[in-house]
């Protein structure tokens, strides 16, 4: 089984994993041109530069979720100089299958720091609180899932969460507050 510092070694760089995209490039990326660190945010972020964290990101382009959380991960991780390699999903199952959400579901993104010996510190994904509770109004009444009814239901609701996605300012803040707070607590317990 490989260590998470030989699969560190064998992930896409930020700029190779944005190049690879097909699908909700323009959307992250708008994301991320709109999205900015609080300056206390920063602050703090900078207090973990010399740490060298390094983060495994389990994602997709496809991915909804991902089209949020990496570009405020991307900011957090400028600021705190944590080093990013990207992972496609479905081309790196081994890995996946160790970051299982509730034991089973390989939903993503999923964020892995990494010390600079290759320990895990933290794990966060795929959602923060507020994205969760927003996904259960949106998704919580559709018919179950399997029936006929559930696809097209589905596809209906894709597009508002998506917008709330990359529009809703507040749930970005929110996302932030998670991962900053996720990061600061495991540096915290070190």
């Amino acid at each position: 089984m490989k260590t998470l510092n030989e699969w560190f070694l064998h992930g896409m760089t930020q700029n190779e994993y944005i190049a690879s995209m097909q699908r909700n490039k323009e959307e992250m990326l708008g994301v991320y041109n709109e999205f900015h660190l609080e300056d206390s945010y920063k602050a703090l972020l900078q207090e973990f530069q010399p740490s060298g964290l390094r983060a495994l990101i389990l994602t997709a382009d496809w991915c909804g979720d991902a089209m949020v959380n990496l570009p405020i991960f991307m900011r957090i991780a400028n600021e705190a100089l944590i080093e990013p390699r990207y992972f496609v999903r479905d081309e790196n199952l081994d890995l996946m299958d160790r970051y299982l959400t509730n034991g089973k579901s390989r939903s993503i993104p999923i964020i892995v720091l990494i010390d600079k010996e290759g320990n895990e510190v933290v794990k966060w994904g795929p959602r923060a609180p507020e994205a969760q509770r927003l996904a259960d109004e949106l998704f919580g009444s559709l018919p179950p899932k399997g029936t006929p009814e559930f696809e097209e239901a589905f596809k209906k609701a894709i597009p508002d969460f998506q917008q709330n996605l990359t529009k809703n300012r507040e749930l970005w803040s929110a996302i932030a507050r998670d991962l900053i707070h996720t990061i600061k607590e495991a540096q915290s317990v070190r």
